[in-house]
């Protein structure tokens, strides 16, 4: 990143590392800037030393580690919310691990390798988050997925017109019933066989009286 005025310049100027606004109304993006102290807030800095993107889950956060360090072993102090993006992405760390190598406690070397094994630990970390609420994002779409499908078949059957089956009553008839019209038939049919028989007889009786 480009930078403004040599921080060993600035002894007598108080410099704060503080977020500067930008981005849409709604969503804020903001830059991780040096800037004088008296300045406004978001005006003129006097290095850029990173980004924060808090719209994002984790936040997506882009800074110059080594430079921030320069900066507070200079005098910078940070806001109270720049400190905490400052220890989440390890500048507090490097800051003190370089105090240590001044003293003697622990080689360049050693300081290094501590650094890098933080973030190794860190990014795992930061890894395992994603993977969390990737996982819950998906349970969530699959609850809703099995919700919708549910009210959609619900609709259908909703809408499908009941059709009723009537059953044709079926009437039996007993073996007497069905032989009734027949015997009917038969005594009518006896009748007209004697009918003739009735009207001959006086036909008869008439043919013995000439006699």
């Amino acid at each position: 990143m480009n930078r403004g005025r040599e921080p060993q310049k600035l002894i007598d100027m108080p410099v704060k590392i503080r977020l500067q606004r930008h981005g849409k109304k709604g969503k804020p993006f903001y830059w991780i800037v040096a800037a004088d102290s008296r300045s406004k807030r978001d005006g003129k800095y006097l290095e850029k030393l990173g980004t924060y993107n808090p719209n994002v889950n984790p936040a997506e956060i882009n800074l110059d580690i080594d430079g921030t360090v320069q900066w507070l072993h200079n005098g910078a102090q940070p806001t109270d919310t720049a400190r905490a993006i400052l220890s989440y992405k390890g500048v507090m760390l490097k800051k003190h691990l370089a105090g240590g190598v001044k003293k003697g406690a622990f080689t360049e070397e050693q300081a290094e390798e501590k650094f890098n094994a933080w973030l190794e630990g860190k990014s795992k970390e930061v890894a395992s988050k994603r993977t969390l609420l990737s996982d819950a994002e998906d349970k969530i779409k699959a609850e809703a997925f099995a919700a919708e499908k549910a009210v959609n078949e619900q609709r259908i059957a909703d809408a499908t017109p009941v059709v009723e089956v009537v059953e044709e009553e079926t009437t039996t008839t007993t073996a007497t019933e069905e032989e009734a019209p027949k015997k009917e038939s038969i005594d009518d049919a006896a009748a007209e066989a004697a009918a003739p028989a009735k009207e001959e007889a006086p036909v008869v009786e008439a043919k013995k009286e000439e006699e």
